[in-house]
């Protein structure tokens, strides 16, 4: 990286036009593996996944999963791609330890699906992202190295390799270049992932859990000056969560920008992203198509999806994802800015959970978009994985509904609830936070409140009853804030009533 200062994000702007794209790999959830009938369950003891076929065995053949090939095409046709009424796979040919055959089973200028695309919703406006091909493919397998402090390869004592991943199912989906965005771009990056991400798990044809890796994306970022031919990109791999996607992004303009001003040039080159600091370093310079030394897959049959067959799965298709949200704002009763805050912060799924589980749409939102996502932010977690379930949030609302809890009391049963503690009822109950609803033990408190002020109390009786909330608030204090200050109110107006 260069070592001169870096320039602000504004001033890259004002001198630089940014064109993003976006590849992006997603591992089907089909039961078995792409060309064998290997399981594909996450988590197993490494290599215990694996044949003949998905190691590479001399005089193993393969055989085409259906259910992937349909999956593809559904994700297809949700992206408004063209179905090809044939093509055909393709072998990539590299050599690294996690290929056990030394090529890799993939689509090259026949894919299943192209010219598609995918509309998304930024600061108000409706970006249109291009998709260029959408085709099928085999995963690689996983290396793991270690006795270094980085995980990666440099420092590292050694290397282990598990197969288990090998020939899984995996759809790559490529975006055309996205120019014209300016100031944008990384925030476009961000929601086209969301959206993608969104519209496959609606299809149910993969749970695209990222930290998993189940999907990945790799995001490719070039500048050049107004006017001028578009710069040379960089491709940073397999970044891992949609937080990460715009920092990269947003990264990669400022070390290009550096780079560029000084008078250097950028190297068209594959990058690791950072997640501790939110930088990117080089990682190897970038193969072209002639270096894969591609040719047709000898031992597979061409792909011919009869159009009937796909005309079918297109009228099936699920409501997707922008149909769905125009539904639900409209059932929520929200402005055009609310539903847009909800998509931004990611919450759109958990807020609908949450409904569903109990709440109203208002204190769902209420939820999510306040604690939650200050908490979330805080911790620099998707707002998904900051520790409460729709369930739980629909039950704490439950509690302060029915009067157990006021909104304070709810926060700390909420706090516990982060911490691991269990779900909101339990927490109440173990850390003694319900309302105080006697009135036997209110009224003693308003009596020593009362008797602590009596001027308080002589300016009520007199008719101010805005000086009730001196008595409140010490009836408060005393209560440790377990009471509910409306009742609180009711009975002080009511004991010095004349």
């Amino acid at each position: 990286m260069s070592t001169s200062v870096l320039p602000t994000y504004d001033e890259v702007i004002s001198r630089y036009e940014p064109v993003i794209g976006l590849e992006t790999h997603v591992e089907l959830g089909t039961a078995t593996k792409m060309f064998c009938g290997c399981p594909t369950v996450f988590g197993a003891e490494p290599n215990t996944q694996v044949c003949p076929v998905c190691l590479g065995l001399p005089g193993s053949l393969p055989v085409a999963n259906k259910a992937a090939i349909e999956a593809t095409i559904r994700i297809g046709l949700a992206l408004n791609c063209s179905i090809a009424t044939w093509c055909r796979f393709a072998r990539k040919n590299y050599f690294y330890p996690d290929m056990p055959k030394n090529f890799q089973i993939s689509q090259y200028d026949e894919p299943l699906c192209t010219d598609g695309y995918l509309d998304v919703e930024v600061n108000g406006e409706t970006v249109r992202i291009g998709i260029e091909r959408v085709h099928l493919e085999e995963d690689t397998g996983k290396t793991l190295h270690v006795g270094g402090a980085t995980g990666r390869i440099h420092g590292a004592t050694e290397s282990l390799v598990d197969y288990n991943r090998a020939g899984i199912p995996l759809v790559e989906i490529v975006t055309k270049p996205v120019p014209g965005i300016g100031a944008m771009a990384p925030e476009v990056a961000k929601a086209y992932v969301a959206e993608l991400r969104d519209v496959i798990r609606t299809l149910g044809v993969s749970d695209v859990r990222m930290e998993q890796g189940s999907m990945r994306c790799d995001v490719n970022t070039s500048l050049n000056r107004p006017g001028e031919e578009w710069g040379t990109r960089t491709e940073t791999k397999n970044v891992n969560s949609l937080r990460s996607v715009e920092r990269a992004v947003r990264s990669e303009m400022l070390r290009q920008a550096s780079v560029l001003d000084a008078g250097g040039t950028i190297t068209q080159e594959t990058r690791h992203f950072h997640e501790d600091t939110g930088d990117t370093t080089s990682g190897r310079s970038k193969e072209t198509a002639t270096d894969y030394r591609y040719f047709p897959e000898p031992d597979l049959a061409p792909l011919a999806p009869d159009p009937q067959w796909v005309e079918r799965l297109k009228a099936a298709l699920p409501e997707l994802p922008r149909v769905h949200r125009a539904r639900l704002r409209t059932e929520w009763n929200l402005s055009e800015l609310d539903m847009q805050s909800i998509l931004n912060a990611g919450a759109v799924e958990l807020i609908e959970q949450t409904v569903a589980a109990g709440a109203s749409p208002e204190a769902a939102r209420k939820w999510w978009l306040g604690e939650l996502s200050r908490r979330a932010n805080a911790e620099g977690v998707e707002l998904e994985s900051v520790g409460a379930t729709p369930a739980q949030v629909a039950q704490l609302q439950t509690l302060v509904d029915g009067g157990k809890l006021t909104d304070k009391l709810a926060r700390q049963v909420l706090e516990g609830v982060l911490a691991g503690e269990g779900d909101p009822e339990a927490i109440m109950a173990a850390r003694g936070l319900e309302v105080v609803s006697d009135t036997g033990a209110l009224t003693a408190a308003i009596d020593e409140a009362i008797a602590a002020h009596p001027d308080v109390a002589e300016k009520i009786r007199g008719g101010n009853q805005a000086a009730a909330g001196v008595l409140i608030g010490a009836v408060m204090k005393t209560t440790k804030g377990a009471a509910d200050a409306k009742t609180v109110r009711e009975l002080v107006l009511a004991r010095l009533a004349g």
